[in-house]
């Protein structure tokens, strides 16, 4: 792309790194930024600055938090028994619109994908097994999308903590093959959480 200014492009090779944003999108919203006042941009510059440096990794379920626990980890009217296993945060908050559940979440942090070099120990598994064993859970939730990925990450984790006492349950299939939580309407996301179905009848 070739600009009349060394900033601007700069500026736009900058904000094209960012997932979805082309250089058409990057060069709008560049433009905008030009036009902003100073104010504006040095607090959009701090937020950034102070996102990356005080965020972090909720002790208990790995979602992103202010604090050592998130507000949902640290709200004692959730139910601790029942844990929602997801792929990452803007699952939790997409499950979190609907109102339909009240229970923790555990965020792993992605799906098992050999082709894409990523195995269990990449992910935030060893870490659900031990609050399985240690808040006495008595029923684990598979809301991760409806892949192949999905579903062998599913399938792994079950076969690593089954046990008689642990009901094993996954989002009814109201959410489409393919399609990831996060874009699923509140209406039908909340459905799913409620009529969930056993595990065991679901894809074994």
């Amino acid at each position: 792309m070739n600009l009349s200014s060394k900033f601007l492009s700069n500026a736009v090779d900058e904000i094209s790194k960012l997932p979805g944003i082309g250089k058409s999108t990057a060069l709008r919203l560049a433009l905008h930024l030009v036009n902003k006042k100073k104010g504006d941009i040095d607090q959009l510059i701090k937020s950034i600055k102070e996102l990356k440096e005080n965020i972090i990794f909720c002790d208990k379920c790995k979602s992103l938090s202010d604090e050592k626990l998130c507000n949902i980890c640290s709200n004692l009217n959730r139910d601790s028994k029942i844990i929602c296993v997801v792929e990452d945060i803007r699952d939790v908050m997409a499950i979190e619109n609907t109102g339909q559940f009240k229970g923790l979440y555990h965020v792993l942090g992605g799906k098992i994908s050999p082709v894409d070099g990523i195995g269990p120990n990449q992910l935030n598994i060893n870490s659900l097994l031990e609050r399985v064993i240690n808040d006495e859970v008595t029923e684990v939730i598979f809301a991760l999308s409806a892949t192949m990925e999905g579903d062998t990450t599913n399938y792994y984790i079950y076969r690593k903590i089954k046990k008689d006492k642990i009901k094993f349950s996954t989002i009814a299939r109201g959410v489409s093959i393919g399609d990831n939580l996060e874009y699923t309407d509140e209406i039908t996301l909340g459905r799913s959480i409620i009529q969930r179905i056993p595990f065991e009848q679901s894809s074994i």
